[in-house]
């Protein structure tokens, strides 16, 4: 790679030093270098991913093209400069596996183009920034995809995970660009905010129930299957019988060798994803909640739905406790206070048992992610029954029309 003219090869080291960046015994504010050539690349040793998330872990990532190192909080980021494309390559392998199927594959590429070019263009519908609504008795908040100041997207779960070349060395990957090539999904002549994530749990959610307020038609609530009519989980009762049953869904499975294709090494570490349960003693549950939202709630009484979306995902939950009660939402919201890291889903519902004069809060869940659009489980099961590429963006993105943004110059 070059920088400031000057070709460098080899491990190197920078560090961060009164708020510039040290390299070779000289200060910067920002620290570029350049690909030689197209097939150059480079690694980054000890990358963090899965941050704030169960899987949280280290590992060594290589990639291709430019390289710019910049201060953020103190903090020295790496950001990598490359084409859409590239991008796309690495992306579709790190959000699932570069051995997926080919339809499978080919499904991801155009969504995952689609939301980066969805924030990329400028003509975003929905809000990017984190909002917040606070008064005495309630917290609603929701948590969309941050302009970032100095780059457009980041390599983590935020946005779409994008972890290096070292994943994305098969021909199946290759194909599935070079097959979807520039293409995108649209609605009104707009680019789709392509959302996506592990599994629905047999219901998908609608957009407005997790971050702003604002209708797409292409992101409504469907049954994850053929012929299925959903009851009305927006009805406490109806939740209720959905969660505790095991409904057929294309991600109600359990075949590991189609599970493999979405769920990399450190995601299979959650076997249990399309039910679950997650339990707390009243004791336990009071620490958490507190050490989260730093409220003295006092001592965790209950914990009950107020609102659910229409695939039972709670959008705004109570606690009470014995000091106060306040209402939480949205459904990330109530995912990050009720666990350690992140709750599967915010599609359960709550089960008080005493043991042993002890009361335990048994929360029954469903899915795992928001629910809203592509759900990838579902997803690869499809593929394995033989559908298209094309067939899985309609059932995911009813509404939608798959078009051609730009072509592979010839």
């Amino acid at each position: 790679m070059i920088e400031n003219g000057t070709e460098v090869t080899g491990p190197q080291e920078i560090e961060i030093s009164n708020g510039e960046i040290m390299f070779h015994g000289k200060s910067y504010s920002s620290l570029s270098f350049i690909a030689k050539e197209e097939l150059n690349s480079f690694e980054l040793m000890d990358v963090t991913i899965g941050i704030q998330f169960h899987w949280e872990r280290k590992e060594n990532q290589r990639f291709n093209g430019d390289l710019k190192f910049v201060i953020i909080d103190n903090k020295i980021q790496a950001i990598n400069i490359i084409h859409v494309e590239k991008y796309l390559t690495s992306v579709i392998s790190s959000e699932m596996s570069a051995t997926s199927s080919l339809e499978l594959l080919k499904a991801h590429a155009v969504i995952s183009r689609s939301w980066l070019l969805n924030k990329l263009e400028g003509k975003k519908t929905t809000s990017s920034a984190d909002e917040m609504t606070i008064s005495e008795d309630k917290i609603i908040r929701w948590y969309d995809h941050q302009d970032h100041t100095l780059f457009d997207v980041c390599a983590d779960d935020h946005c779409q995970r994008y972890q290096g070349i070292t994943k994305s060395g098969t021909l199946a990957v290759q194909e599935a660009i070079q097959a979807t090539y520039g293409q995108v999904l649209t609605y009104d002549d707009k680019i789709c905010d392509a959302r996506f994530y592990k599994a629905c749990g047999g219901a998908t959610e609608l957009f407005e129930n997790c971050w702003e307020e604002v209708h797409h038609p292409y992101l409504i609530s469907i049954a994850d299957n053929k012929n299925t009519q959903l009851p009305d989980l927006t009805n406490e009762k109806q939740a209720e019988e959905w969660i505790e049953t095991e409904p057929i869904a294309y991600c109600n499975t359990k075949d590991k060798k189609i599970l493999s294709q979405v769920l990399n090494n450190y995601d299979q570490e959650t076997p249990d994803f399309y039910r679950w349960v997650v339990e707390y003693s009243q004791e336990e549950l009071t620490q958490l909640i507190t050490e989260k939202t730093g409220i003295d709630f006092g001592i965790i009484q209950d914990l009950i739905p107020i609102k659910r979306g229409a695939s039972g995902r709670i959008i705004e939950l109570k606690i009470v406790g014995e000091k106060k009660t306040m209402i939480i939402g949205k459904e990330l919201e109530i995912r990050k206070i009720l666990s350690h890291s992140h709750l599967y889903s915010s599609a359960f519902i709550v089960r008080k048992e005493i043991r042993n004069n002890t009361t335990h809060f048994q929360l029954k869940g469903a899915g795992w992610g928001h629910g809203v659009g592509l759900c990838q489980i579902g997803a690869a099961v499809m593929a394995n029954e033989g559908y298209n590429y094309k067939e899985i963006l309609q059932h995911y993105y009813p509404n939608s029309v798959l078009s051609s943004l730009y072509e592979r110059k010839k």
